[in-house]
């Protein structure tokens, strides 16, 4: 059985396989809704965080860091593997997003990001802190450790 989600929820009741866009997840789990969905993606890439969801993203992560990126900007191109590897070494820990400034302007506003990458640690729903700029993975790593404790 091959399950496909978008949106709300999907009870499952037995051994089911789910494909997303990036491979194939098995669970066994009654109900799983659209944010616990994306964070079994967690593991393969980051989360995708958008001004729709964004909100609600952070209330339901103690923890959350986040990327603010745009396609042009050439430092947060070559940044995005270093926010791949995160988020495969974070899964679990910290929900590691991006946001793109381009196709999501209200919360970059919102958070006053001018300039880009713009990495935020959001903290039980507030900004922990900030780095701004191309920044190796052991400054990164070293920021979400001090806030995981």
């Amino acid at each position: 059985m091959f399950v496909t989600i978008s949106e709300g929820a999907v009870t499952i009741n037995k051994k089911t396989k789910i494909r997303g866009a990036n491979g194939l997840y098995q669970t066994n789990l009654k109900l799983v809704s659209v944010i616990k969905w994306r964070m079994l993606q967690m593991s393969a890439e980051p989360f995708h965080v958008t001004d729709a969801n964004f909100e609600e993203t952070l209330k339901k992560n103690k923890l959350m860091f986040v990327d603010f990126w745009a396609n042009w900007c050439g430092p947060c191109r070559a940044l995005a593997p270093t926010i791949v590897e995160l988020a495969k070494e974070y899964n679990g820990k910290v929900l590691i997003g991006k946001l793109d400034v381009d196709e999501n302007p209200a919360t970059a506003e919102k958070f006053q990001v001018f300039s880009i990458p713009t990495m935020i640690v959001f903290k039980d729903g507030k900004e922990a802190e900030r780095l701004v700029g191309l920044c190796p993975k052991n400054k990164i790593a070293d920021t979400l450790k001090k806030h995981s404790m």
